[in-house]
């Protein structure tokens, strides 16, 4: 480096006091030249007016941030469902409607065309709140006895509803009391059991009994269930409890009307731990709530 310099100069290196260090941070080194003291007083103004100090700067890079935003993909998805709790309130409040459009009816045999409408419409906001039925999942809710609180069959002035039965009305003094649905999901057991009264001629009290059709059940699908019969058993109840049952002899296939083939099939389309709804092959609706 000396021979960059003035041949009669000297010099020294004196590095300034480091900087602390960041990432903008730099170190500089400043090198003075010091002049010899023989030199002509010309010489030595000559020098302090054309020389200047060198400085040399090093020192980390420095440092940029760059502040990016991204705009990441939003997907657009369904809505969370609903909390349980509000699920449940509304559940009880379409059930207590279905409740009180069928009340009054005495189970569908009151019902006039604007009340099976009514019903209809109101089972049917039930069944869309409470989505479909899974009787491969759930086939332990069927299990118990129900009572039945509404059937529009029974619109039709007949114990049968849809399907041959015997006349309700004066035509016969016959009187339909309680009607349940006993269901045992182990021995496939589907009974229907009906309260009746039997008029007789006065003084004598009415006749009191129950019946029980006897049916075995399969499931078909995942909320469809099929019933086949089996045997009717008459109990008389009331003043005549001591009676032995009486199993009533079941009508010879040659006999049979085609219309009563001893089966049928209905869809469950709402069930809970209190509550269920079904539709059968011929468009009955009836609601029961667990007895």
């Amino acid at each position: 480096m000396t021979s960059l310099l003035h041949p009669l100069t000297s010099f020294s290196l004196s590095p300034s006091p480091p900087p602390p260090l960041s990432s903008s941070s730099s170190s500089t080194i400043t090198i003075t030249c010091a002049l010899p003291s023989n030199l002509r007083s010309s010489d030595r103004r000559r020098l302090r007016t054309t020389s200047k100090p060198y400085t040399w700067t090093s020192g980390l890079p420095k440092r940029s941030f760059v502040l990016r935003s991204t705009l990441d993909e939003v997907s657009v998805l369904d809505p969370p469902p609903p909390p349980e709790d509000s699920t449940a309130d509304l559940l009880s409040s379409l059930k207590l409607k279905l409740l009180s459009a069928v009340s009054g009816l005495n189970r569908g045999l009151a019902a006039i065309e604007d009340d099976l409408q009514k019903a209809d419409a109101a089972a049917k906001e039930l069944e869309a709140a409470g989505g479909t039925v899974d009787l491969s999942i759930d086939l332990d809710k069927l299990q118990g006895r129900w009572k039945l609180i509404y059937s529009s069959a029974f619109s039709s002035r007949t114990l049968g509803g849809s399907r041959p039965g015997p006349p309700t009305g004066r035509l016969l003094p016959i009187t339909l009391g309680q009607v349940f649905q006993r269901i045992d999901i182990v021995s496939k057991d589907f009974d229907n059991i009906v309260d009746l009264q039997i008029g007789v001629p006065w003084p004598l009290p009415p006749i009191e009994l129950t019946a029980t059709l006897a049916h075995k059940f399969e499931l078909i699908g995942t909320s469809s269930i099929k019933i086949t019969f089996e045997k009717t058993t008459v109990k008389t109840t009331g003043n005549l409890s001591q009676l032995p049952p009486l199993e009533v002899p079941r009508i010879p296939d040659a006999l049979r009307p085609p219309s009563n083939t001893g089966s049928g099939e209905f869809e469950v389309t709402y069930l809970d731990a209190d509550t269920r709804i079904t539709r059968g092959d011929r468009g009955e609706l009836r609601v029961f709530v667990i007895a």
